[in-house]
């Protein structure tokens, strides 16, 4: 069901109404009462993705899944031999002063 802008002329009350695409437009106003409530065309909705999508998650062979966590995993191990190398390198160039 769609959102509909609704702006009265009378007291320029604006609000959005959830309502069937099938039902009528309203007509009074919940703010004065009066029956000068009209509907705006509004720009419509958009179509809005979230999360990661589909295409790493849904429909990925079983041989594309397990390439992918064994690079991921070689990834990782390769970013901590890096950063225990930095390390003692550090040592010893503090050590050597």
């Amino acid at each position: 069901m769609p959102t509909y802008d609704y702006v009265c002329d009378a007291c320029e009350h604006q609000f959005e109404l959830f309502q069937s695409i099938t039902a009528m437009p309203e007509r009074k106003c919940p703010a004065c009462g009066k029956p000068k409530l009209r509907r705006l065309i509004g720009p419509g909705a958009a179509i809005v993705f979230k999360g990661s999508g589909f295409y790493q998650t849904d429909y990925r062979s079983e041989s594309y899944k397990k390439s992918a966590a064994a690079e991921k995993a070689h990834a990782g191990n390769g970013q901590a031999a890096e950063k225990s190398s930095s390390k003692s390198e550090a040592k010893s160039a503090a050590g050597s002063d």
